[in-house]
């Protein structure tokens, strides 16, 4: 269970750091900048943590495809992104994907 807690981190760390790139403006504020290279290496570490326990490609499937969708969240409601029908029906697959993976897949627990 501890390693689903570290990618849960690890997913968390990525979406705050990859908001953070955005508002860095080409790395040219600080504090923006600052944030992201702390929330990448935090997000790194805790991935590696994850794959004591959690085989390489689930763990990385899981962290890229819920970064996506909660980054892409962040883009809708902070930055005023709009997404269309494609756009949703896309990261609907993406979570799909993610929950069959985890529901009837006996390689997420080998």
């Amino acid at each position: 269970m501890k390693g689903w807690g570290f990618l849960c981190v690890a997913i968390v760390a990525e979406v705050v750091a990859t908001s953070a790139l955005k508002a860095s403006d080409g790395f040219s504020n600080w504090l923006p900048s600052v944030i992201v290279i702390v929330g990448y290496a935090i997000a790194f570490y805790f991935l590696s943590l994850t794959l004591r326990t959690i085989p390489v490609g689930v763990a990385y499937a899981i962290w890229s495809g819920l970064g996506v969708v909660l980054i892409t969240a962040v883009g809708w409601i902070v930055f005023g992104q709009k997404l269309d029908l494609p756009a949703l029906a896309g990261m609907g697959l993406i979570v799909a994907g993610v929950l069959v993976m985890n529901l009837f897949s006996k390689t997420a627990t080998h």
